[in-house]
């Protein structure tokens, strides 16, 4: 199976390097802002819509008045340009916001959208990365799979730099028979129900590491530091003092390792779910909505809620199993939870009774089957998928399209040929 993946490899360069790498980053959110004010004016004055080609065409000139541009590389410019357009149809198509200006503290680095430019001498684990006009760069990390990379991206983030690499490659992953259920959860991360043959099952529990509440004390007191401190204010251009930026480099480090943490956690969680299992069901869950602020009196305990459930990361769970069953070429299929009530549906005999957030044990009125809420949830998204209620697993995946059309550098040439292919 051929896929795209990604693999983040952690850039070493040296002092002179470290100072063109913050020169090429200014030079890039300049540009950013520069094509997104074209448009604006454009529009403005003349009722006129700029399009990626008109600014693309600009780039040429730009290189030619500005010498500091021609280090830069023609691709990398473009792909500056296409990511203001793409910024800009995803408003039009109601996929997002209308782009904004970028501060330069705000704009993570830049894109080489081909293989010019740039050579990456690895075969996976460690190696170093040659740039045009920059040179060699130490480079460490380690991909699960590696053949020839497509694209690189350099990204700078806490202050580091960072070069994120895709790669076509032949991905391979192992899994087993089994069927399984899933539910997840506050209390509980994830809730497993994996079917052991005759419409028994067996309880998979994964625990909730809680990551981010093990370092809330020091965050908080990191914060508590940080607010004696003079801090910036652009408005009135106040520069921060420099232990004002200690102590903020503080608090992101601690922030970011609870983000490695939990990202290490959910792949860790995913790859063991999937080794033994090529057939998945959960619930769908629409995480947005159950994020929402609460109001009145419930404010204060729905936002805690909300920081439990972005503790655990539902979202980013749900995606990590479904690339990963889909890379062994299994069956990944979400049960539309309005119509079947997992959690309030009884497994053995379907008999459906409200429950309330409080209430944590199944026990049907029914038939008298008792067991944790969480597991029979499970047990009803496994029984939905092995039954077939409601689902072909033929058509699996044909709803699910996230198509944004807007269009990428493959589009943007189609459209190109099509202008300059002749009338006949």
């Amino acid at each position: 199976m051929i896929a795209t993946r990604r693999t983040t490899f952690r850039l070493y360069p040296n002092q002179a390097q470290a100072v063109k790498l913050f020169e090429w980053r200014k030079l890039h959110c300049w540009l950013y802002n520069q094509a997104l004010s074209d448009r604006q004016i454009a529009y403005k004055r003349d009722k006129k819509s700029v399009s990626y080609f008109d600014q693309q065409r600009a780039v040429k000139v730009i290189r030619q008045v500005l010498p500091e541009f021609k280090q830069l590389g023609s691709h990398a410019l473009q792909a500056t340009i296409k990511r203001v357009d793409f910024a800009t149809k995803r408003f039009f198509h109601g996929l997002g916001k209308y782009p904004r200006y970028k501060s330069l503290r705000h704009y993570s680095g830049w894109t080489y959208p081909c293989t010019a430019g740039w050579k990456a001498h690895t075969t996976g684990v460690n190696g170093y990365l040659d740039i045009s006009n920059l040179g060699h760069i130490q480079m460490r990390g380690k991909a699960r799979a590696w053949s020839n990379p497509t694209t690189l991206t350099i990204v700078y983030r806490n202050g580091k730099w960072y070069a994120s690499i895709t790669v076509a490659c032949d991905v391979q992953r192992e899994t087993g028979n089994g069927l399984i259920g899933l539910d997840f959860g506050c209390n509980v991360a994830v809730m497993g129900a994996v079917h052991l043959g005759d419409g028994e099952y067996e309880q998979l529990v994964i625990d909730n590491p809680r990551y981010l509440k093990q370092v809330q004390t020091k965050i908080k007191q990191a914060n508590r530091y940080k607010r004696r401190k003079r801090a910036p204010n652009y408005k009135k251009k106040i520069k921060a003092s420099k232990r004002w930026r200690k102590a903020q480099s503080k608090v992101n480090k601690l922030v970011r390792k609870v983000a490695n943490q939990r990202q290490n956690f959910i792949h860790k969680v995913a790859a063991h779910i999937v080794s033994g299992n090529s057939m998945v069901a959960t619930e769908k869950l629409n995480v947005k909505n159950m994020n929402r602020a609460g109001k009145g009196k419930n404010r204060k305990y729905k936002k805690g809620l909300n920081k439990s459930i972005l503790d655990v990361s539902f979202g980013m769970l749900r995606s990590a199993i479904e690339y990963k069953v889909n890379e062994a070429g299994g069956i990944f299929v979400e049960v539309p939870t309005q119509k079947v009530k997992p959690s309030q549906q009884c497994p053995k005999c379907h008999h459906i009774k409200p429950k309330t957030l409080s209430e944590r044990v199944h026990n049907c009125e029914k038939c008298s089957y008792t067991c944790d809420r969480d597991f029979a949830s499970a047990q009803v998204c496994a029984e939905y998928v092995r039954t077939g209620l409601g689902t072909s697993l033929e058509k699996r995946g044909e709803g699910a399209s996230t198509s944004t059309y807007c269009g990428g550098f493959k589009q943007a040439a189609s459209v190109k040929r099509q202008k300059l292919r002749p009338n006949l």
